[in-house]
Formats: structure tokens, C-alpha cells, sequence
């Protein structure tokens, strides 16, 4: 069934339907991207509607719990295969942020993109497309179908427009992302067959999946297909190389997504698919979990110090920072799964502004090393500010959205985990060490070479200042999305 107005199936195809037109049409480089903006905003508005309550959309007989949004039509019935999108608080709050993601990488590209823009632009909302799938699909083959539709657009915006070594970048995302998601399709077949051997229904939805009864041995054979393909995603060591070369080569814009969105698809898919549909094998990988989080949190924050290009130091902050989201998960319970979910929020705010102001010191003086800055807080005192911020933000000052985040995660983790919440904790020294490195070497050292930068345009200006207000807002004020994972988190727990 599908309501009157099926705003699931808009939010994801509506970024594709423009994305055909712009191909199609091949307008000029201000058309196109002024097309690509309007469809942006449109896409956003659309997703913050059902902020306002399900009562809009009225009750849906059929819909599994705590979903108050469901889109169900058949699609290929030989094979039980359905076309099943849902909506609860959790994927609620991740499509907001997709749209709104999408909406800053496309004003951030305004002036970078010269070449192609209309196929550049193309890309990008066909890349939201396949996210908003992700987050909304309740058929595991319709997830898989997206979860694999990501990557063409990406490894395309890396390869044509990135600089560095993008080619080499791009494949070697390809690869491991490719090979990871093949194991997942295995454990996902399996799974459809035993399901269907034990009830002689064969399905790929969720619902009924989770009710499979699955030999203990094999729960832990097919949970592991799924932790590879979502680690690879997140990235978890040891399956982490490629981040920090896709992420260096990419454009801004593909770096912002990479590190805001494509990384939440896989702590996303661990905790939708493959706790619930495999708890026993889950809870038997916990202490997997727990090492892999740990070490990625203090080894990515140790490796971050010893960079000299910019663009990489915030890339493996950014491995570091989605070892706390790993934790969360791996802890499993209310408080440290609530942590998680809105630490992927906020590492997506502000690891993402972070690549966007690197990226706008690389436009404007043609480098990324940080040997070629120095004393700029007197030069561009707007675009230091909002660097010094967003640095901040992220080493968890109080008052500011990493810090709730990471302390919910820890509590919540010390709670069942005692030592690696306490290892944990430990990675966030190495974060301040590294965090002071960059303020000082790019702000306050005297300059180096001297450098001819010109401040924040008023585009510029407000995409940080909106990015910075958001900061600020889930930083003093967390509770209505919290309140948003509450009810889905109770659902999850209780299985």
C-alpha cells in the first residue's frame, strides 16, 4: 500500500528525475547549477515535512513497528521481492541530513566546477538518490540495489573531477567497497533461502527475516558478510586504506559527502540490518567491535598529527571520530546507541564544514600543505574564525555537538565496557594534540610565504555560518532529535 502522496518515493527519486534532465538537457554551467540548488532546496523542504508529525499522513495497516511513514508495492513476486520503503526517527533524521548534505555540497561547488558542471551536478543527485534509498528501503534486496547504486556516481565525481592521484583513489574505493558488498549479497541470499525453507515464504523483507531461526555457527558466518561490507563503509581497521586517499583526491564536494554521508550508510546498515537480523553473532563480535573501535580512534587521531597536508589530517580525524560511532554500536544499549546515532549527525556537521573550509583555503591559495600557511587570522579573520570553530567543535568543546555525542557514547559504553570506554577516552587527548597542531600551524605561527587570500564571500560566509549554527544547536540543544531515536532504539534493543 502507499499513502496519497508518496513523499518516500519522492525523496528518492526526485534527485534522480533531475539528475536525467540535467543529462539530457546539458544546459549551461549557471543553468545547471542553479537547477541542481533548486532541486536541492526542494528535496530538503520535502525532507524536513514529516518533522511536523505522522499525523499528516494518517496510520498504515501492515506498517512494522515504530515506522510511521510505509511504502509497500509488489515489484518482482517470483522472487519475493518488494518495493518497501519506511520511515521511523532513525532514518528521519539521517534523510535530513542527506538533503541537507546535499544541499551545502552544491553551493560549495558553485565557483570549483568549471568543467562539466551540468554531468557534475547530474552526479550528485543521483548519488542522493541511492543514499535516500539506502535509508529508507525495508527490502533487503531493494537496500542492496542502492547500497551498490552509490558507488557509480562517487567513483565517477572522485575520478573525473578530484586532483592527486584520482583515478588510483577512485578504483581502489571501488574495489573495496565492491568486494565487501559481494559478501553481503551471499549472507543476504542465505538468508532469503533459509527463510523461505523454513516457512515457505520467500521474501527479502525485513520484517520477516528477522524472524528466521539461524544456526549459531551460520549467524556468525553471515553477520561477518555484513560487518565487512558496512565496516568497509564506516571504515573500521583493518579495512580503512582506501579513506584516506579517496578522501585526499576527491573533490570538496565528493569529500564532503564521502565523510558526511557514504560513511553513515555503513554504521546505518549495522544497526537496521545486521543486529536485528543476527543478535547472538552480533553480541559474539562485540569484543571485535570494541577492538576495532578503540584502535581506529586512537590510531586515527595519532596518524592525523603526523600530517603535512591539511586535507589528510582532517581525513583520518575523521576515521578517529567514526571509531566513537563504532563503539556506540558495538555497546548496544539506549544511551550509548542514542550517542552513536547522534554523533553520526555531528560528525557529519563538522567534519564535513571542516573538508568545506580546507577547501576554500586550497581555492584560494592552490595548496593544502601546511607548511604554506601561517599568521592568516590577521588576513581572512571571517574564514579563520569559522576554521578555529569548526577545529573546536571537533576536539568536543562543551557547548558544541561533538561533545554530547562522544560523552553519551562513553557513558553509555563504560556502563557495559568499562575498558574500552576508557580506551576511548584516551584517543580524545590525541584529538586536542593534533586539533591545537592545525590552529596553531595554520592560524598564529608567523606566516611563511606570504599569500595573497582573499576572505569569505557572502556564499561562503553563510554555508559555515548555517554549518556553525547547527553546531551550536545540537551542541546546547540535542534533545528533540535525541527524542527522535528514542522510540526506534527501544524497538531495537528489545529484539
Amino acid at each position: 500500500m502507499t499513502p496519497d502522496f508518496p513523499i518516500l518515493s519522492v525523496l528518492i527519486f526526485l534527485p534522480l528525475a533531475a539528475s536525467l534532465l540535467l543529462v539530457a538537457l546539458r544546459p549551461s554551467q549557471a543553468l545547471g547549477r542553479g537547477f541542481a540548488l533548486v532541486v536541492s532546496l526542494i528535496e530538503l523542504a520535502l525532507a524536513a515535512v514529516p518533522l511536523f508529525g505522522s499525523s499528516l499522513y494518517g496510520t498504515f495497516p501492515g506498517a512494522p513497528g515504530g515506522f510511521f511513514l510505509f511504502e509497500d508495492l509488489p515489484w518482482i513476486d517470483r522472487f519475493g521481492i518488494r518495493y518497501t520503503l519506511g520511515m521511523d526517527g532513525i532514518s528521519q533524521v539521517m534523510v535530513l541530513l542527506t538533503s541537507f548534505i546535499t544541499a551545502v555540497a552544491v553551493l560549495i561547488s558553485w565557483r570549483q566546477i568549471k568543467e562539466r558542471a551540468p554531468l557534475y551536478y547530474a552526479l550528485l543527485l543521483a548519488l542522493q538518490c541511492s543514499i535516500q534509498g539506502v535509508f529508507l528501503s525495508l527490502d533487503l534486496f531493494l537496500f542492496y540495489l542502492f547500497f551498490e547504486a552509490m558507488l557509480i556516481p562517487i567513483v565517477f565525481l572522485s575520478g573525473v573531477w578530484g586532483d592527486g592521484r584520482p583515478v588510483y583513489s577512485a578504483i581502489k574505493f571501488f574495489l573495496y567497497t565492491f568486494i565487501g558488498s559481494l559478501l553481503m549479497l551471499v549472507s543476504i541470499i542465505t538468508l532469503y533461502l533459509m527463510h523461505g525453507a523454513q516457512t515457505g515464504s520467500y521474501t527479502f523483507a525485513l520484517p520477516a527475516l528477522v524472524q528466521t531461526s539461524i544456526p549459531y555457527g551460520l549467524a556468525l558466518w553471515l553477520f561477518a558478510g555484513f560487518l565487512v561490507a558496512f565496516a568497509v563503509k564506516i571504515p573500521l581497521f583493518p579495512l580503512h586504506s582506501w579513506q584516506p586517499d579517496a578522501y585526499a583526491d576527491a573533490p570538496i564536494a565528493g569529500t564532503l559527502i564521502l565523510a558526511s554521508l557514504l560513511s553513515k550508510t555503513g554504521a546505518y546498515g549495522l544497526i537496521r540490518f545486521a543486529y536485528p537480523l543476527f543478535p547472538d553473532a552480533a553480541r559474539a563480535f562485540t569484543p571485535v567491535l570494541y577492538l576495532a573501535a578503540v584502535f581506529v580512534i586512537s590510531y586515527g587521531a595519532w596518524i592525523a598529527f603526523a600530517q603535512k597536508d591539511m586535507k589528510r589530517l582532517v581525513a583520518y580525524s575523521s576515521l578517529s571520530h567514526m571509531g566513537f560511532i563504532a563503539l556506540g554500536i558495538a555497546a548496544w544499549s539506549p544511551l550509548a546507541l542514542s550517542g552513536a546515532l547522534l554523533q553520526m549527525v555531528n560528525h557529519a556537521v563538522t567534519t564535513g564544514a571542516l573538508f568545506v573550509v580546507v577547501g576554500m583555503l586550497d581555492e584560494r591559495a592552490g595548496s593544502k600543505d601546511l607548511a604554506a600557511y601561517g599568521g592568516i587570522w590577521e588576513k581572512v579573520p571571517a574564514l579563520s574564525f569559522f576554521f578555529l570553530f569548526f577545529c573546536m567543535a571537533s576536539a568536543g568543546l562543551p557547548g558544541l555537538n561533538n561533545f554530547v555525542g562522544e560523552f553519551l557514547v562513553l557513558v553509555g559504553a563504560f556502563k557495559v565496557a568499562p575498558a574500552a570506554a576508557l580506551g576511548a577516552f584516551l584517543g580524545i587527548v590525541l584529538t586536542l594534540i593534533y586539533t591545537v597542531r592545525l590552529v596553531q600551524e595554520v592560524l598564529f605561527v608567523r606566516e611563511r610565504k606570504p599569500l595573497e587570500l582573499k576572505d569569505l564571500t557572502m556564499r561562503e560566509a553563510g554555508v559555515l555560518a548555517i554549518l556553525a549554527l547547527v553546531a551550536v544547536y545540537l551542541g546546547v540543544h540535542p534533545s528533540p532529535v535525541l527524542e527522535l531515536f528514542k522510540g526506534p532504539i527501544a524497538l531495537l534493543v528489545s529484539r
